[in-house]
This record gives structure tokens, C-alpha cells and sequence, in this order.
């Protein structure tokens, strides 16, 4: 089984990503949000791995984070759910996003994440509610609380999520301590150009 990938990044794709290591060049399906923390063409990267195994297909999924690969595993557990709709999950929230609407039970916002209907939801919530306890902290930060009003009011605005977070992302890099108002005004900035 593999586990962890280090190489170089030969394509990169937003589903997808290859990468060569020792002359060989292994494809793995990555979540938006590992997409945008992996590096141009060229580049070298480090990826810790899920190697699904079926009858006709092993399938690699790369993960940038611990908590994502931790996520992953947990959400191909629950019954229903495969490794596509996880890693669809993954890139429709942020992982401490996901992590908080199943301690609370937030059922309509995995519902607002494309191909998560509501049964699945609450099956979600369900299962995962007791095995996230402990992945991380409880209680979010200041930080995270304006991310995610960032990149609500963007969604609102009528913006794709992806891009809303990588947008609040940069703005939030760039001026950290520029308060609600300047963050948003410069993502909005970011996504017009």
C-alpha cells in the first residue's frame, strides 16, 4: 500500500495531479483544496496518500494535509459514501469547515456542497459526529470565524466556493490584520481580475 508520495509534479489538473518519483509517474485525485497548496509543473512535492483497492482499479488520493487524509478515511467509512463523493466533500468545505458542521449537526451546509443530498447529509453527521471529536480543537479561532464569513458573503455574492476561498485565502495572507471589510474588498479585487 502506499502511503506517502515525494517527487515532482509532472501535470497538474484540479481533480488531478501526476507525479514522478524515481522514473515513474503515479496519478492521484487530490481535493480542491490540496490542488491549490501543490506547486507548478516542476515543482517538487510531497503528498501523504489513500490507495483504494478494487476488482478492476487501484486508485491513488493525495491529500496536502494530515487532517484531509484523516477526513477522508473517516468519510469512506461511513456506508454509502465512496472515495469520489469523499473527495468531493473535501472540495466543497474546508476541512476544520467540515469538521465544525458535523459537531454541530450544520446539515444544511453539507447539503449546499454539489452531489451531497440531505439523507446523506445526516448520515454524515450520524456516523462521523463521535469519531471527530478530537481531530481538531473544538473551539475555532477568531481567524477562522472571518474566513468563513468571508467566503459566505462571496458565495453569497453569487462566487464558486472554490474560488471564494482561494480569493479570502490571499486577501486574508496579504493584510491580516485589515479587519472584515478591507479582506473582503480585496478578495472581491482578486476575483474581477
Amino acid at each position: 500500500m502506499i502511503a506517502h508520495l515525494r517527487g515532482r509534479v509532472l501535470e497538474k489538473h484540479p481533480t488531478r495531479v501526476i507525479v514522478e518519483t524515481a522514473g515513474v509517474g503515479y496519478e492521484l485525485h487530490v481535493p480542491l483544496s490540496s490542488f491549490s497548496a501543490i506547486g507548478e509543473p516542476g515543482s517538487e512535492v510531497a503528498l501523504r496518500v489513500h490507495t483504494h483497492v478494487r476488482e478492476d482499479a487501484i486508485q491513488l488520493f493525495g491529500f496536502a494535509t494530515p487532517l484531509e487524509l484523516s477526513l477522508f478515511d473517516r468519510l469512506v467509512a461511513v456506508s454509502g459514501i465512496g472515495p469520489r463523493l469523499a473527495l468531493a466533500l473535501l472540495s466543497g468545505i474546508a476541512p476544520a469547515e467540515l469538521v465544525q458542521a458535523v459537531a454541530t449537526g450544520d446539515v444544511a451546509r453539507l447539503v449546499s456542497i454539489p452531489g451531497i443530498g440531505k439523507k446523506t447529509a445526516e448520515r454524515i453527521v450520524l456516523e462521523l459526529k463521535d469519531k471527530l471529536v478530537g481531530v481538531t480543537p473544538s473551539a475555532t479561532s477568531a481567524a477562522d470565524g472571518t474566513r468563513a464569513d468571508l467566503v459566505s458573503a462571496l458565495v453569497n455574492l453569487g462566487y464558486h466556493r472554490p474560488a471564494a476561498e482561494t480569493a479570502v485565502d490571499h486577501a486574508l495572507k496579504s493584510a491580516p490584520a485589515g479587519g472584515f471589510e478591507q479582506a473582503l474588498r480585496s478578495a472581491l479585487r482578486s476575483l474581477t481580475r
